[in-house]
């Protein structure tokens, strides 16, 4: 009994502490009817926005230095356009420009470089 004496004192002074933190409801200011509006609208929960991310990415393939140009595979489904300027990154890096061209097969595309080297595996993007 002696030992619950000090632990039913902190709660109750824990109990007291929390309730003389509230505000009571006739403190608070009347606010006006745009700025109840406005505050509800911030606080009310938003739907989080998804976009699809449209963008092109492949790898290089392999490439060729004296005829200047690369094959870069994309993931099925997703090809570039003819004569669509692409941009090569190798660690983070844009290292070269290529510009596509016309001549495909299944999802291996075939683009000349027009700035910069090509490597095998450098990453290919629209951006």
């Amino acid at each position: 009994m002696k030992n619950a004496l000090p632990i039913f004192a902190l709660l109750l002074a824990l109990a007291a502490g929390g309730c003389s933190t509230s505000s009571s409801p006739t403190t608070k200011r009347a606010a006006s009817p745009t700025a109840a509006k406005s505050s509800a609208a911030a606080n009310a929960p938003t739907a989080p926005i998804v976009t699809p991310d449209l963008s092109l990415s492949a790898q290089v393939v392999k490439v060729n230095n004296v005829g200047r140009f690369v094959i870069l595979g994309f993931p099925a489904g997703q090809l570039p356009r003819a004569d669509q300027t692409l941009f090569l990154y190798r660690e983070g890096l844009k290292v070269a420009e290529v510009h596509t061209t016309s001549q495909q097969l299944d999802n291996n595309v075939v683009a000349d470089l027009v700035s910069g080297t090509a490597q095998v595996g450098d990453a290919v993007s629209d951006k």
